[in-house]
C-alpha cells in the first residue's frame, strides 16, 4: 500500500520512483509467546530497523503502535499516512451484523457501510449476547481489562498469529492460516477482539460484528470545566455508564510508520519529496500526543493503556479528519482485572500535540494511575477476572 502510495505521488510530480518491496519477519512473526511475555516494545520493529541500518532497505512500514516511543538513532520517521479507523472489533462466529442491537449506530460516515457500532447501552446489550463464561480471545492485556470492566465473567483467551489465524479460532477453516504460526482448526472460541484497521486492510472487515466505541462523542467540555479531570471507579463498582467508551484503542492504532535513515533525504531527494506528500499532518499530530501519552506515563506495550486524539468538536468514529486546530485526547488507564479505572480527556492546539500527551499522562498519574496498573509492563502484568 505504501509502495504505491508512493509511486502514485511521484507520478503526480513527474517522478518515476521505483520501488522494491523487502520482505522482513520479525520475532514478532515467529515466536508463538504471548506478546504480554514476550519481551516489550520493538519485537515487531528491532528487525525492520536493523536492515535499515544496514542498507538492505530504504523505507521501514511500521504499525505505529508496534514501534517503541524511545527514538532511534540514526532514523526518522519521514511519514505518516492518513490513518485507517483506530476502533476494534468484535468478531463473532456470523460475522458482520452478527453483535448488531436493534438501534445501534453505524460506522464511518453516512456513505460507509460495514458492521454496527456498539454505542452506549446498545454495546453493553451486544456484549451481553455473549454467554456467562464467554471465551474472548486476545493478546492484549489493555483490550482485556476493557472487557473485563463491562463483563468480569467472561475468560479471556490469550491467542497470537496474524490476523486470519486468529479469526479461524471463532470461525474455523472459513479464513485460512496466514504465516509461520498459521494453523487451521476448529473454532474454540465465542468471540476475538481486532484492530478494525487491519481488518480492513486484509479485505475481512465482513468478519467484524461489532465495532467497539472508542470514546465519547460530541466536543470536549469547556476549557476549566471537566477538562483534564481524571475519574474512575472502585472495585466493585459494576459496569460503565451508558455513553463512556468501551474500548479506547492502543496509542497510534491504525496508523503507520514510515521510517528511514537520517540521510535518506539528502541522498535521495525524490524520495523524501515523496515521503513529505504522503505525510499527514492531522494522523501526525494524533499520534504524536497518544505516543507522548505512553512515553510520559512510562507505559510498555503490554500496560493496559489506552488513548485517542482527534479534532476537538468532530465526531465520534475516530477519523482523523481536518480540524480547527484543537486536538483532544481521551486515555485510560485499568487495572489488569477491570475492576479500576481512570479516564482522562486533556484539549489543546495540534501544534502543542507532545505537550498535550504530557499533560493527559499527569493527570492520570496524580489521580493514581501508578497504583492500578504495571505501567512498565512489557510483561504480562496482572491476571485478571478469568484470565488464562
Amino acid at each position: 500500500m505504501v509502495a504505491r502510495d508512493l509511486r502514485a505521488v511521484a507520478a503526480r510530480a513527474g517522478t518515476a520512483l521505483r520501488v522494491e518491496l523487502v520482505e522482513v519477519r520479525t520475532r514478532g512473526d515467529v515466536d508463538p509467546t504471548a506478546l504480554a511475555r514476550l519481551g516489550g516494545a520493538g519485537v515487531f520493529a528491532a528487525a525492520l530497523r536493523t536492515a535499515l541500518l544496514d542498507g538492505e532497505c530504504d523505507l521501514a512500514v511500521h504499525s505505529f503502535k508496534d514501534l517503541p516511543t524511545a527514538p532511534a538513532p540514526g532514523l526518522v520517521v519521514a511519514a505518516v499516512p492518513a490513518r485507517e479507523d483506530p476502533r476494534d472489533a468484535l468478531c463473532l462466529p456470523g460475522g458482520a451484523g452478527s453483535g448488531a442491537d436493534p438501534g445501534a449506530g453505524r460506522t464511518g460516515t453516512a456513505d460507509s457501510a460495514g458492521p454496527a457500532e456498539a454505542t452506549g447501552p446498545a454495546g453493553r446489550g451486544a456484549l451481553a449476547r455473549l454467554r456467562p463464561g464467554a471465551r474472548v480471545g486476545t493478546g492484549s492485556p489493555r483490550r482485556a481489562a476493557q472487557l473485563l470492566s463491562v463483563r468480569p465473567d467472561l475468560e479471556i483467551v490469550e491467542i497470537r498469529g496474524n490476523v486470519p489465524t486468529r479469526l479461524a479460532r471463532v470461525v474455523g477453516s472459513a479464513v485460512g492460516p496466514d504465516g509461520p504460526m498459521g494453523a487451521v482448526r476448529e473454532p474454540d472460541l465465542d468471540a476475538v477482539v481486532l484492530a478494525l484497521a487491519g481488518l480492513r486492510r486484509l479485505g475481512l472487515e465482513a468478519y467484524a460484528s461489532l465495532v467497539l466505541p472508542a470514546a465519547p462523542a460530541g466536543p470536549a467540555p469547556p476549557d476549566g470545566a471537566a477538562v483534564g479531570r481524571a475519574c474512575g471507579s472502585a472495585p466493585g463498582a459494576g459496569p460503565r455508564r451508558a455513553g463512556t467508551p468501551v474500548m479506547v484503542p492502543a496509542p497510534a492504532q491504525g496508523a503507520l510508520a514510515v521510517e528511514t535513515r537520517e540521510d535518506v533525504a539528502a541522498r535521495l531527494p525524490g524520495l523524501a519529496a515523496a515521503l513529505a506528500a504522503l505525510d499527514d499532518p492531522p494522523t501526525r499530530a494524533a499520534v504524536t500526543a497518544e505516543r507522548s501519552l505512553m512515553a510520559h506515563l512510562g507505559a510498555g506495550c503490554a500496560a493496559p493503556v489506552g488513548a485517542l486524539a482527534r479534532p476537538d468538536g468532530g465526531g465520534g468514529d475516530g477519523r482523523p479528519y481536518s480540524d480547527d486546530g484543537r486536538l483532544r485526547l481521551d486515555a485510560i488507564v485499568a487495572s489488569p482485572d477491570g475492576a479500576r479505572r481512570l479516564a482522562v480527556r486533556e484539549v489543546a492546539s495540534a501544534r502543542e500535540a507532545e505537550e498535550l500527551g504530557a499533560r493527559a499522562a499527569r493527570s492520570l498519574l496524580e489521580a493514581g494511575a501508578a497504583g492500578i496498573a504495571d505501567l512498565g509492563a512489557g510483561g504480562a502484568g496482572g491476571r485478571g477476572g478469568r484470565r488464562r
